[in-house]
């Protein structure tokens, strides 16, 4: 057994494309500007229209700035590892890199799981909205969502960052918490103890949530009006669409730890490499697109903010 003190991690999934990287960069540098201009668009028309002042469209918010995090979480070093022909990382970049992606996975759900809460208390219990999704609880919710995640995976890292390694290649394009535990030279019971933990109140806590929600939602558009349930369709469409492309990515990605090992084929191991670009390409670009599309007050908030920015000039 060889220990090492390992400064860099090699990123071995990564191969030779010759000149056609530079059209890879092209198109994700395409990608991830689209990102960030769809995303700050939506955060502008929220906090600048005071009618969008509202529970919902604060969570909504909240949610397009966690795109943001997310995608520029991965998306500039995935740029410079796409035209670097030494595929390498710092054990410090590598480290900073699980924070940011396993943060905004938890981030994300959980404001997801939020949503979805904000949208029960609005079908059923119409009359008294007012008074259960108040300011403070609207603030100490966001909070939560995004200083809770954090903290855990802040644990997460300082477990993982103390292992003793064996080698240094990790056969994914990005870091991750368990391609670093298969280099670890001991033991890692209580990493993995600790992650196992840490995923189940990071993915089943808010499930729970989300079905327990959904299932009251139901309930109440079965046995209400005909405008009830148009409400809830109209309002829970766009939201359980993000959810399910948060839930098929997030099952890519755990597929893909389990694909991603140095013995797997070629083909499995690309798959795998695939996962979590879907997730944060997906996620990120489809949420502000859907929102901005399926919500009427999004929509006629955006015209009337680029009708007076015309007007004015």
């Amino acid at each position: 057994m060889n220990i090492t003190n390992v400064s860099y991690f090699i990123l071995s999934a990564y191969f030779d494309t010759g000149v056609l990287k530079y059209l890879f960069f092209f198109f994700v540098l395409l990608l991830y500007v689209l990102i960030i201009c769809f995303n700050v668009v939506l955060i502008v028309v929220i906090c600048v229209n005071r009618s969008l002042h509202e529970p919902m469209y604060m969570f909504l918010c909240s949610l397009f700035v966690t795109e943001l995090y997310g995608s520029s979480g991965l998306f500039p070093f995935l740029l410079v590892q796409i035209l670097s022909d030494v595929h390498t990382i710092s054990v410090p970049l590598c480290f900073l890199q699980v924070f940011c992606l396993y943060s905004y996975g938890s981030v994300e759900f959980f404001t997801l799981a939020v949503m979805s809460y904000d949208r029960y208390v609005a079908i059923c219990f119409p009359l008294r909205y007012n008074t259960l999704m108040t300011t403070n609880k609207i603030v100490g919710l966001v909070v939560v969502v995004w200083c809770y995640p954090f903290f855990t995976v802040v644990i997460l890292i300082s477990i993982a960052s103390r292992l003793q390694l064996c080698g240094n290649i990790i056969n994914k394009m990005y870091c991750d918490n368990p391609s670093i535990l298969r280099l670890a030279c001991f033991n890692v019971t209580i990493n993995t103890v600790y992650g196992t933990v840490n995923m189940f109140q990071m993915l089943f806590l808010p499930a729970m949530l989300i079905f327990y929600t959904y299932m009251s939602i139901i309930k109440v558009c079965i046995s209400g009006s005909k405008q009830t349930r148009q409400k809830a369709v109209s309002t829970c469409t766009p939201h359980l669409i993000s959810l399910f492309n948060f839930f098929f990515g997030t099952f890519l990605e755990i597929l893909g730890n389990k694909l991603n090992t140095s013995n797997a084929e070629g083909v499995l191991r690309v798959a795998g490499n695939s996962a979590l670009l879907y997730l944060y390409t997906c996620q990120t670009l489809f949420n502000p697109v859907l929102y901005g599309l399926k919500t009427s007050k999004i929509r006629s908030s955006f015209k009337s903010l680029v009708d007076k920015i015309l007007h004015h000039s």
